[in-house]
């Protein structure tokens, strides 16, 4: 592969990670409630979330998702179901004060924001599609090893990276002390685009 291909396609998956979705909802939510290191450690999970939907799409995922429509549906109403299952704990404790944030201990182990993030983003199917479509245009047929492995490490770090700096903007004494005095209000809208997007993800 050529490094234009290669920087072809770390572009065009940063343009699909900035677009607001189920991923950035949970980012700012996490960032502000919880501080930078839960956040972050989302983010090191929707990283390694994206990669597999890219590492799968390499495999023929996609394909097959196309070939066999009915796995497909039922990837993605399980992954919307998930969704909305976050969505409704956002609505039920909503009401819930502000967790204090101990810059020496996160509220949220970093391991758990590690799997939170990584299951967010496989439940999402979607990215295997899209991944599909810009190898197939950027990732000649006769790529190596050693050049799929690259493509999937850009991903990785082009993901993760993304979702730090959402966390580090979001987790600003600032943006926490204004997230605070409407959390009620905002993790509600939270909880509402978040089920709604879980509803798209399963049923369109």
């Amino acid at each position: 592969m050529t490094l234009a291909a290669f920087i072809g396609v770390a572009l065009v998956h940063l343009l699909a990670a900035i677009s607001p979705g189920p991923s950035f909802v949970l980012a700012v939510r996490t960032a502000a409630t919880e501080g930078f290191r839960p956040a972050a450690g989302l983010a090191l999970g929707f990283g390694i979330g994206a990669a597999l939907w890219a590492f799968a799409a390499l495999a023929g995922l996609s394909l097959l998702f196309q070939v066999v429509p009915p796995l497909f549906f039922v990837v993605k109403l399980a992954g919307g179901l998930f969704l909305i299952w976050l969505a409704i704990g956002m609505w039920r404790h909503a009401a819930d004060p502000m967790p204090v944030v101990d810059p020496g201990r996160a509220p949220r182990r970093l391991s758990s924001a590690v799997r939170l993030g990584l299951a967010a983003m496989l439940a999402n199917p979607k990215p295997a599609i899209f991944f599909g479509a810009v190898f197939v245009g950027l990732v000649p047929a006769a790529a190596d090893l050693s050049d799929k492995a690259i493509v999937l490490f850009n991903i990785l770090w082009v993901e993760t990276l993304w979702y730090v700096l959402v966390a580090r903007i979001f987790a600003l004494p600032r943006a926490q002390a204004a997230y605070g005095r409407m959390k009620k209000w905002a993790d509600r809208s939270f909880g509402t685009i978040l089920g709604v997007l879980g509803v798209e993800v399963a049923l369109i």
